[in-house]
């Protein structure tokens, strides 16, 4: 016999062995359950040799759920007869790496979330389900070759009056396999991809899905610009942690250029043969950057926000984890994508609070995203013009990389910042005269305004002028915003809509009135004031419709519009040029907050804003209105900038033992009767909590949403690790809590909402 015919046999006997005896695994199953689950896994199912990440169809009560394999091994804990066998495994190459399954483990672990809910969270939803999906490789348009330039020329004359249509066109010339998500998000329509097939110049084919591998071919070198002394010093910097973990904060003015440090960043990882994780906040910002990167890289790249639909989630999910995708482009849950090669993750924006999930799994995208970065052992860059107190703290005590752009890219200059005192002005339809004077030298000169008023809907109540009456929303005793295009009441708390009454329901009177202004009141308003002149809307309202938003802002570009209303989607990233007057109509509500935050997040916001002024070689101006000039912070904004506020805000911070200089996690407790959350928090307060101090429970600021009336109990700590402790003991004592069944809670660790 030979040795290799009896190695065979010594192997076939231990493949033998394995397969008759018993194999268990620990699988994480979608249910709110603080644990994994244990199942034997039949001979029949145990080749080929099961892995960690797989996933598997398994049984939990009376129905059939998938669930992820996290361990296996030879033995359990429970006798054999009481564990369920699993039902089947999905053979197929959707299963997470090793990476993923340990990275989704400590984000369970840190945030005290069902590990179930996890995984769910990084599987796309067609691979949640039990029934079967169609995993084909997505289509993509190409164009279809011309025999010479004869026949190249006569396609062009096809769309000699068709303008939109021969950009398409080009741009699926260019990248010869391309998306329908990627050029909805950019703006073009289905009629126009329709009309480029029914001229025989376009044809959608299957992906082939490839290893990415870098090429020179792939990057243009005509879009690519000169690097200011300050930005080439930050590109330098950061390429020079290519390799390694380090965490890089670049605070930039609004306008200094962030943008194509990014890509020039992006450029030296990706000839590497490296896949790029961008993070963005919002949607509203995801066709800007996705015309930047098309036009610098011809890659594939790959979208990832909730305006796509389950399939095309499924299609950039199969691009990542099959190492297509050069980058993904997405908001917050892009940080789960399963890239095998990821070499830089890009937090664009990353002071925004957006990046934080409200509901469910309450985590924070750009705190995993280093974490995610520190565990691959890669670079990670986050930027900001207005960077989170956090943020700010951890790069001036060493922790992170600091970098600094002060000046504007090109010859733009920073908008001065002025105040108009409302209590001194004859005011109109919410706008001051000296407003609306500006806003006219403004249109005479050619150049586009921004009016923003953080307040969507016609007005943000409707009451009786008899007897003052408000129109309240009953199941969350707030009143109903007025959509008046729409004809209805709608709650902006719980979504419940009822029509407009025709008279007052308390006296009868017909005398029933908007109360207040919100963004589509203002557009009206401004119709008035401005007939001759074209206004845009952009809002969550007027957005609705997939391509709406990026046709909107094409349309501001191309400068259709002169007045352009919105909130605070055009807040951020923007890049209007020929805008150079911007006005806050209403900043007043964040001056007087119960919140500690509230005045970080409206100084974020007004010098966002105030960025979108004069971003070209146009100079910029913006007129903030308020009834309170005199007040500190707004005095302090104008005076002295973003820096020197939030330089003030960590000393009181630090005084007053506020994050960041401490920790916190905030528990909340909702149930249909006010008694039963405030008695379960009040039960967990009559422990003591080893360096921690507790505040509440105390009712929600908005006590009652949905039905529901809502209390908060806050658990502070000097050190996570205290605070942890606490949390784990809290867990424990609330699932002994006789009320714990009868009320819903949750646990929220680094919460930055505290009006919920």
């Amino acid at each position: 016999m030979t040795l290799n015919s009896q190695n065979s046999i010594n192997f076939n006997l231990t493949l033998s062995a394995y397969l008759v005896s018993d194999c268990y695994i620990q699988v994480a199953i979608p249910v709110p359950i603080r644990q994994l689950f244990t199942y034997t896994l039949p001979i029949s199912l145990q080749s080929p040799t099961i892995k960690v990440g797989e996933r598997v169809l398994v049984p939990f009560g009376n129905r059939q759920v998938i669930g992820i394999v996290i361990d296996i091994s030879q033995q359990s804990e429970f006798s054999a007869d009481k564990v369920k066998p699993v039902l089947n495994r999905l053979h197929d190459s959707f299963h997470l790496s090793k990476d993923l399954v340990t990275f989704l483990q400590l984000c369970s672990h840190y945030y005290h979330h069902p590990v179930g809910d996890v995984f769910q969270q990084a599987l796309p939803v067609l691979l949640r389900q039990t029934e079967k999906t169609d995993l084909r490789p997505p289509m993509l348009w190409h164009a279809k070759q011309a025999i010479d330039e004869q026949a190249q020329q006569i396609k062009r004359d096809k769309l000699s009056k068709a303008p939109k249509q021969l950009a398409l066109l080009t741009l699926i010339e260019k990248h010869q396999g391309i998306s329908w998500a990627e050029l909805r998000t950019l703006g073009y329509s289905k009629a126009q991809l329709n009309a480029l097939v029914t001229k025989e110049l376009i044809e959608e084919k299957q992906q082939v899905l490839q290893l990415f591998n870098w090429q020179s071919s792939m990057f243009n070198q005509d879009n690519k610009l000169v690097l200011s002394p300050e930005q080439a010093v930050v590109v330098s910097a950061i390429n020079q942690s290519q390799a390694q973990f380090a965490c890089h904060l670049i605070e930039g003015v609004t306008g200094s250029g962030k943008t194509e440090v990014y890509l020039q960043v992006m450029e030296q990882t990706l000839a590497r043969s490296k896949q790029v994780l961008v993070i963005v906040p919002e949607i509203g910002l995801t066709p800007q950057t996705l015309i930047r990167f098309e036009q610098r890289f011809n890659v594939p790249i790959c979208l990832h926000h909730s305006g796509l639909n389950d399939s095309e989630r499924l299609d950039t999910w199969l691009n990542a984890q099959q190492g297509n995708a050069a980058i993904v482009i997405g908001t917050r849950s892009a940080v789960f994508a399963p890239l095998h090669q990821l070499g830089l993750i890009i937090i664009d924006e990353e002071h925004d609070s957006s990046l934080k999930q409200q509901d469910s799994f309450r985590y924070h995208g750009r705190d995993i995203a280093i974490l995610r970065a520190r565990q691959l052992n890669i670079p990670i860059v986050l930027g900001s013009a207005t960077p989170s107190l956090e943020t700010l703290q951890n790069a001036l005590s060493g922790k992170y990389h600091y970098h600094q752009l002060k000046n504007r890219a090109g010859k733009s200059k920073a908008a001065k910042i002025a105040l108009i005192d409302n209590n001194q002005q004859q005011m109109e339809y919410g706008l001051s005269g000296s407003l609306k004077q500006e806003i006219s030298r403004t249109i005479e000169r050619g150049e586009q305004v921004l009016l923003f008023l953080n307040r969507r809907g016609y007005a943000p109540a409707i009451n009786c002028q008899e007897c003052h009456w408000i129109a309240d929303c009953q199941r969350c005793n707030k009143p109903y915003t007025l959509h008046q295009k729409q004809q209805l009441l709608i709650c902006h708390h719980c979504g419940s809509q009822k029509r407009i009454p025709p008279q007052c329901p308390s006296c009868g009177s017909v005398r029933i009135a908007p109360l207040g202004q919100g963004t589509e009141q203002l557009e009206s308003r401004l119709e008035e004031l401005f007939p001759e002149t074209s206004i845009v809307r952009i809002d969550r309202d007027s957005t609705r419709k997939k391509g709406e938003l990026a046709k909107l802002l094409q349309e501001v570009n191309d400068k259709k519009h002169q007045i352009l209303v919105g909130t605070q989607m055009l807040a951020k990233g923007h890049h209007f040029p020929d805008v150079t007057l911007v006005a806050i109509l209403d900043v007043d509500g964040a001056l007087f907050s119960f919140d500690f935050r509230a005045s970080e997040h409206m100084a974020q916001l007004l010098v966002q804003v105030a960025g979108r002024s004069g971003r070209a070689s146009k100079p910029g101006k913006v007129l903030v209105q308020s009834n309170f000039v005199d007040h500190p912070l707004l005095q302090d904004l104008v005076h002295n900038g973003y820096q020197h506020f939030a330089r003030q805000a960590l000393t009181e911070r630090k005084q007053a033992l506020l994050p960041p200089f401490s920790f916190q996690a905030l528990i909340r407790a909702e149930a249909n009767y006010p008694s039963y959350p405030e008695k379960f928090l009040r039960s967990l307060t009559e422990h003591s909590f080893e360096q921690c101090e507790l505040a509440g429970p105390v009712p929600a600021a908005m006590e009652k949403k949905a039905g529901k009336y809502r209390y908060h109990l806050i658990i502070q700590a000097k050190s996570r690790k205290y605070l942890h402790q606490a949390v784990l003991s809290i867990l424990t004592l609330a699932l002994q809590n006789d009320l714990h069944k009868k009320v819903r809670w949750s646990v929220d660790i680094d919460p930055i909402d505290l009006s919920w």
